[in-house]
């Protein structure tokens, strides 16, 4: 499997880019991906160098929280958080916008997952710029003042935050999950067609539906201006989900190898006793 073409390294057009792929053996090949997975988390985990950020974003019924499920379920659950950002509450809007994104960050040796991400700053209030107004930014009187240059000034503060994480030691792995308009009107009919899924329907899944192309545009355009090395963005193929998942996980494996992480070894005293301190857990 070639990865580094689902990498965004320059200007992309996602009209251009495919929305699925099949590997008839992805659930079998993501078994034993997944045990790597927890493998290279345990050892980051006992180096205490390094923390990883995943930032999963995608439409409705582009299967986040399915992968977030399939991709860690091998990873020791105390290894990995995941925080799924949703309306501001009224104290996060008394603060920065990247405060709540800040305070969720994983420790090192840990992982974090951000299921939707501070990147919703810069999409769904651009496709909704009425939010916005609920920060009360002093600048900011009427959504006559949300240009793009408002936008593209936030997306250059999300750069330096990652930019930030990155040099003092967290890792920042970005995912787009790529669904086509099509494969996710049949995963709503799925929701409405049987009723174990009706409690994941809303109304307002068919009210942002309608707002694709916007939301295309304003997607297209931050993984344009946010895609940097020290915090990629990848675009998975996203209608076949077991394929999806494995993609993923087989970049997220690649990346962590680059760090070669080791367990810590014992100090050369520790080392001298070891079998002293055999004998005396033996002679119990």
């Amino acid at each position: 499997m070639s990865l580094e073409k689902y990498k965004v390294t320059s200007t992309i057009n996602l009209k251009d880019l495919p929305t699925k792929e099949v590997d008839e053996d992805a659930k079998k090949a993501l078994k034993k991906i997944r045990k790597k997975i927890s493998d290279v988390q345990n050892a980051m985990y006992a180096e205490g160098k390094y923390g990883l950020l995943i930032c999963l974003q995608g439409m409705d019924t582009s299967g986040k929280d399915s992968l977030i499920r399939e991709v860690f379920k091998d990873v020791n659950a105390s290894g990995v958080v995941v925080h799924s950002f949703k309306v501001p509450t009224e104290l996060e809007l008394k603060h920065d916008f990247m405060w709540r994104h800040y305070i969720a960050l994983p420790a090192k040796g840990k992982i974090g997952i951000f299921n939707r991400t501070h990147y919703e700053n810069v999409l769904v209030t651009r496709v909704h710029p009425n939010y916005i107004l609920g920060e009360n930014i002093p600048s900011i009187k009427s959504v006559d003042d949300l240009d793009d240059a408002f936008y593209h000034n936030r997306m250059e503060r999300i750069n330096q935050f990652e930019n930030h994480l990155a040099t003092n030691g967290t890792i920042v792995l970005k995912f787009y999950l790529n669904l086509s308009k099509d494969e996710q009107k049949r995963r709503l009919l799925r929701r409405l067609n049987i009723q174990e899924k009706n409690w994941k329907f809303s109304d307002a899944d068919l009210k942002e539906r309608k707002l694709w192309d916007k939301y295309m545009f304003c997607y297209e355009d931050l993984l344009n201006r946010t895609s940097k090395e020290n915090a990629p963005w990848f675009v998975i193929p996203a209608d076949d989900k077991p394929t999806a998942r494995l993609i993923l996980a087989n970049i997220l494996l690649e990346e962590l190898e680059k760090y070669n992480f080791t367990e810590p070894s014992l100090s050369p005293k520790l080392l001298a006793q070891i079998d002293d301190f055999k004998a005396q857990l033996n002679k119990e």
